[in-house]
């Protein structure tokens, strides 16, 4: 929130100064790090020994670190312990009840869990039929081969899936990238503080108290960490210059918003993001920018995390400010209503869900890293997911 877009009036600030048994491993000594897939790891799972052997062989020559597990236990201790790239499991693998689906079920569990759940899984049986298939596929197998098995048939489908496992990991390492050079930007202020997860829980808090399917919660979520990443582009002499900005240092100021949606353009997961990422200081009387919306021409999502980021600025410390309790920041909210600036139905819902005991706690609790995954969406694991990432490896 830039200090000039709330009805508090502007003030000179600052610049701020129990381990399981290791895993089997083969490595042939003759095996040749690939340039595009480099030395993946493969999880051969099956209960019989011969069959992993057999896989091992069509496989021997290949860039390949191969890991083996007997049964979905083993394979799971691996899994926690162990970076796999791909998982190569027989669907007559023994389970509870249910000997001939043993392998569908331990890939409904691979697919449940959000650690796990991007890693390709192969299937191999020797039952013909489209309605096993069918089954697999719909388990979260991602491929499916019948046997015999041929050699070639086995190699290529690998190098396939592999290929598309490092597409996938190479977009998440582009977003992990993103949300790191987001961070900067609220790091170079050391008085925001944790703005960004805050923010990220506000919103996903009134989105989800207002009803809006999960793909519009993990649009908020993005853009509570990205919402400023423009202001990457901004001098630190104009972004925490001291006193009211000249008309040309404004007109770079209000830069941050296109310049963050340039940035984050190219990557099309992000593509519900974009209007938050512009749009998230225009004004319901159309005097905001950088478009000039008004009204409901402001895409809902910008609303939404608008209120959040005034909100959160409100109620924090600042070198120029003390932090206003809610109830202040509400009537702040209220005013700023009243004066045209903000969405009125939307500022009632969000007071209303401010007032409410425990608002802030349970928002935040939205990103526990909790919990039976199996009753959540996709989007909102992947929600979650990204934020482990991003808490790995850039928060720490």
């Amino acid at each position: 929130m830039d200090p000039h877009d709330s009805a508090v009036p502007p003030v000179e600030v600052e610049a701020p100064a129990a381990t399981p048994e290791a895993p089997r491993l083969f490595l042939p000594a003759n095996a040749l790090v690939s340039e595009t897939l480099g030395r993946a790891t493969i999880l051969l799972v099956d209960s019989v020994d011969i069959n992993r052997q057999l896989i091992k062989g069509i496989l021997k020559a290949g860039p390949y670190r191969l890991l083996d597990a007997r049964n979905p236990g083993d394979a799971f201790h691996i899994l926690q312990r162990e970076p796999v790239d791909l998982i190569i499991a027989d669907m007559m693998m023994p389970a509870q009840g249910h000997p001939m689906y043993g392998g569908f079920e331990f890939c409904r569990q691979v697919k449940a869990d959000r650690r796990t759940r991007l890693i390709p899984i192969l299937i191999l049986t020797s039952v013909q039929g489209i309605d096993n298939e069918v089954a697999g596929l719909e388990s979260g197998a991602d491929e499916f081969l019948i046997k015999p098995l041929q050699p070639a048939v086995v190699r290529t489908r690998i190098r396939t899936m592999l290929r598309n496992k490092r597409t996938i990991d190479s977009l998440e390492e582009a977003e992990t990238i993103l949300f790191a050079l987001a961070q900067t930007v609220e790091q170079r202020d050391k008085e925001t503080g944790n703005h960004c997860q805050r923010l990220a829980a506000l919103s996903v808090a009134l989105g989800t108290a207002m009803g809006l399917p999960e793909e519009d919660l993990v649009a908020l979520y993005r853009g509570g960490f990205l919402h400023d990443i423009g202001k990457i582009a901004i001098p630190d002499s104009i972004l925490f210059k001291r006193g009211v900005l000249t008309e040309a240092e404004w007109t770079i100021m209000r830069s941050h918003t296109w310049k963050g949606e340039e940035i984050c353009r190219r990557m099309r997961s992000l593509s519900p993001v974009l209007p938050i990422i512009r749009n998230h200081h225009e004004k319901w009387d159309g005097t905001g920018y950088p478009d000039g919306l008004g009204g409901e021409q402001i895409p809902l999502l910008a609303r939404i995390l608008q209120l959040a980021d005034i909100y959160d600025a409100l109620t924090s410390r600042r070198s120029y400010k003390s932090a206003f309790a809610p109830d202040e920041a509400m009537k702040i909210l209220g005013k700023e209503s009243e004066m045209g600036w903000r969405d009125p139905e939307l500022v009632s819902v969000f007071v209303e869900m401010v007032r409410e005991p425990n608002f802030v706690a349970r928002s935040a609790a939205l990103f526990a890293p909790e919990t039976d995954s199996s009753e959540e969406g996709l989007e909102l694991q992947s929600m979650r997911d990204s934020l482990a990432r991003m808490s790995r490896e850039v928060l720490k």
